[in-house]
């Protein structure tokens, strides 16, 4: 699926920010952190524009890692300066020998200041232990792109785009226009599969029922979207005892609890094997920014083998995610400020920022 976004929009947002941080960055060293890698941020991003391949991954990733620190600085979950004064990465790659998609990623444990470690705790997203080996492969193909064909072959598990089909008149059930099935679960064409298929996605867990092909146990009614991506209507019961149903509003925030944004849109994302959820998206694109960061800083030959448009089925693949990081990231960035900046109502603690 094409995700449209629009990354000057979100510049302005950050920008407009800094005049009135949100969260606890009011005041203080919060509010000189975040501003400050904000702007170093933005500035980082912009260089990234006019950069080719051989250094862009570099700067948009420490763009991004500049975004963490002003993140973690409005958190209002972060309450003193050593829950929130990000140190060092908290994330490692090795086996740059290796094939690409097989790089192997591994972060410190719970409780590290690392910038990945904190704020994949801060944002309920996984990290793991060194003797789980997660690929770089597997966290490429968590996200959202739209690429001429994907960098890992066999039976993938992309992200499936939830698009609510909801009324404000009350309803038994939740409906969504699910976009993004593979074609080895269309072709199957059967529910077992199709379940064996979800079990990938934590999100969909306990689904009422589909739109079926014909009566009975019809298979599933997929809809050809494009080149290895079907569509399908899925439906999941809101349990309502009453027998009168949901409100839109209410099926709305169920499906929301369901799955995690992405600027502006609603995704089901897949739970990599190893892990005990799915990443956020934010920590996929870190990591994944990382891993190209450190193959252009410390294995600079290796990166250019990687990026040689002759020679490397990947290349085209890096340089689009490239092209796709900036134009996504200021986006994301803005939501996840929204989600860490949110003040509990009636909270207390506002008076202790």
């Amino acid at each position: 699926m094409y995700v449209q976004i629009d990354p000057g929009r979100a510049w302005d947002r950050l920008r407009g920010s800094r005049a009135n941080p949100p969260g606890r960055a009011t005041r203080g060293a919060r509010a000189k952190t975040y501003s400050t890698s904000l702007e170093q941020a933005q500035q980082m991003f912009h260089a990234a524009e006019g950069a080719g391949p051989q250094t862009r991954a570099l700067l948009i990733f420490y763009g991004l890692s500049q975004a963490g620190r002003a993140i973690a600085a409005a958190a209002v979950d972060l309450k003193d300066q050593a829950s929130w004064n990000l140190n060092g990465h908290g994330i490692h790659a090795s086996g740059f020998g290796k094939t690409f998609a097989e790089i192997e990623l591994r972060t410190e444990t719970s409780g590290n200041a690392g910038s990945f470690v904190r704020l994949s705790e801060l944002l309920q997203s996984p990290i793991w232990p060194k003797s789980t080996v997660i690929r770089l492969g597997d966290v490429w193909d968590t996200l959202p792109l739209d690429m001429p064909y994907p960098l890992t072959k066999g039976d993938r598990t992309p992200p499936l785009h939830a698009s609510p089909s909801v009324s404000e008149a009350a309803h038994p059930l939740l409906t969504a226009y699910v976009e993004g099935f593979p074609d080895h679960v269309v072709k199957a064409g059967t529910r077992i599969a199709l379940d064996e298929f979800l079990t990938a996605y934590l999100g969909t867990v306990g689904y009422d029922s589909y739109v079926r092909s014909g009566m009975g146990s019809e298979p599933p009614d997929f809809e050809r979207l494009g080149p290895d991506s079907s569509a399908l209507f899925m439906n999941w019961s809101m349990g309502c005892a009453d027998g009168l149903g949901a409100l839109g509003s209410e099926r709305m925030q169920r499906l929301h609890s369901m799955t995690r944004g992405y600027a502006g849109y609603r995704f089901f994302f897949p739970t990599i094997k190893g892990l005990v959820r799915d990443l956020h998206p934010l920590m996929a694109w870190w990591a994944v920014l990382y891993t190209l960061s450190m193959l252009t800083r410390y294995q600079p030959a290796q990166w250019a083998g990687h990026i040689n448009i002759d020679a490397a089925a990947e290349a085209i693949l890096i340089e689009k995610l490239l092209a796709l990081a900036m134009e996504q990231l200021p986006a994301l960035i803005v939501d996840t400020i929204d989600e860490v900046a949110a003040w509990p109502k009636d909270d207390a603690a506002q008076d202790d920022r």
